[in-house]
């Protein structure tokens, strides 16, 4: 989240959620700072960060979604969810070529760029192992089936082609016993 220029750091992000649900912004974080980096770098397409909330609906605002799902010590998904306006200009920035219709290129190009958002914010999350599912496009009305249970954190983003919002949903996953007792015992032999 941009405040005067500046990212917010994981205490100033704060989503009031339900009392049974539960989303440490350790993994929301990394996804702003991905966001940024992707945009910055890849799209160079300027655009600010909104104030993350929590969503209610499974049906995305927008009529484009590109979903990838994570496992590992950290699972759930995330979606990138955008119009189809701004879908061909994302492609076309990515694709350094102009995108007019939402074809198997516009497709690939936005399932890139949900790719590296994942990617990136992926290698900022606590523990190892985690992995990210290729991209699912999904184009239309449609419903996101996010996992039960979860709550889902919608990131709003604004840009001069239109909005987007990069959905949320994640949990920690206990590391298995075995795996705990023989980190352990490799750290005690060392």
């Amino acid at each position: 989240m941009r405040q005067n220029g500046a990212l917010a750091d994981a205490s100033q992000v704060h989503v009031p959620l339900r009392k049974r649900e539960k989303m440490d912004v350790k993994y929301i974080n990394p996804f702003l700072t991905s966001i940024r980096n992707v945009f910055d770098t890849m799209v160079q397409i300027p655009f600010t960060i909104g104030k993350p909330a929590l969503k209610e609906d499974p049906v995305p605002r927008y009529e484009v979604s590109g979903i990838i799902g994570l496992s590992g010590h950290v699972s759930g998904c995330v979606v990138l969810n955008l119009s189809e306006e701004l879908a061909k200009q994302l492609a076309s920035a990515l694709m350094g070529e102009e995108a007019t219709e939402l074809d198997e290129d516009c497709i690939d190009a936005i399932g890139e760029i949900a790719n590296m958002i994942a990617g990136g914010a992926k290698k900022d999350f606590p523990g190892e192992n985690n992995s990210i599912s290729t991209p699912s496009i999904i184009i239309g009305r449609h419903q996101v089936s996010y996992p039960r249970g979860l709550p889902v954190i919608s990131i709003p983003c604004d840009t001069s082609a239109g909005r987007l919002a990069l959905e949320v949903a994640l949990k920690e996953n206990p590391v298995p016993v075995a795996a705990a007792v023989a980190e352990n015992l490799t750290e005690s032999e060392g």
